[in-house]
């Protein structure tokens, strides 16, 4: 449970710089110190998880699921924008758009990646890199997704 605990702290961490702290403050009636205590990983917050409803409304106003792409990941459930909304009419292109755009953010992930390994050890720095990058990579790759089912009818 520990590691869970983990990995959902860190998409908060995030969620919450997605959105940009003071914003995140506005949005959810939090102040910087409660904000910062869902996703710290000091034992004594060990226990303390951002609420759905502060979850929900921050996720609004982010780029990217952040926090419900991860609980989706822990289920090995696989997310998709609904048609009509706005995130279809930011998808412009289509497939053959997406199949280049997926190779340049793969590229991207591999050169982050060899950067971080360079010296043997990923730093938490690098592995945030990584993670941002891989996140891109997801976005990627659930465009190409949705062009395929609009493709196919």
């Amino acid at each position: 449970m520990a590691d869970i605990g983990t990995y959902l702290k860190k998409h908060t961490e995030a969620l919450v710089k997605d959105v940009g702290i003071e914003a995140a403050c506005q949005i959810t009636g939090k102040s910087k110190a409660t904000l910062g205590r869902y996703y710290s990983e000091n034992a004594e917050h060990a226990d303390r998880f951002i609420p759905v409803d502060a979850v929900a409304k921050l996720e609004g106003a982010a780029s990217f699921p952040h926090v419900t792409s991860a609980l989706a990941d822990l289920k090995n459930i696989t997310l998709s924008y609904s048609s009509g909304t706005e995130a279809s009419v930011s998808r412009p292109g289509g497939v053959n758009t997406d199949v280049i755009a997926l190779s340049r953010r793969f590229a991207q992930l591999m050169s982050e990646y060899q950067d971080a390994i360079a010296d043997g050890i990923i730093t938490v720095n690098e592995a945030k890199r990584l993670l941002k990058e891989t996140v891109l990579l997801q976005q990627v790759l659930l465009d190409m997704k949705l062009h395929l089912e609009e493709e196919s009818g």
